[in-house]
């Protein structure tokens, strides 16, 4: 029972940076571990980054860790991704993943029960 609409996508240089927004709306959001996603044409769904319910626990794809940074704002039912050091292979629809049943250090692992509809992030060279 949770909504979740992404937006922040866009075209970026190399080098640049970025921050995605997914906004939740439903019943109990901060009950719902959070995270992101990207897929590439042609490509796999791909693990980004993940939060835990309260925020206080994050975890990261090796590709992203030191350059992108996930945060959520209960009071405001958001979450989002800060993308700094953009490179051409981030290029992705990025997409707004939620789930109750699991914790963020097992987020990866598992298929999730409410996604977003997508943004779509193109990163030049």
């Amino acid at each position: 029972q949770v909504q979740l609409v992404e937006s922040g996508g866009g075209l970026v240089q190399a080098g640049g940076s970025l921050r995605l927004s997914c906004a939740a709306s439903g019943r109990a959001v901060s009950t719902y571990t959070m995270g992101w996603f990207r897929q590439a044409p042609g490509k796999e769904r791909e693990f980004v980054a993940a939060i835990s319910r309260s925020g206080g626990s994050t975890y990261y794809a090796d590709s992203v860790k030191g350059r992108f940074t996930i945060s959520r704002d209960n009071a405001k039912n958001t979450v989002y991704l800060r993308m700094n050091s953009l490179k051409p292979e981030d290029t992705a629809v990025y997409y707004c993943a939620a789930d109750k049943r699991y914790s963020a250090d097992v987020f990866q692992t598992y298929e999730h029960d409410y996604w977003g509809q997508g943004t779509q992030v193109t990163v030049s060279s």
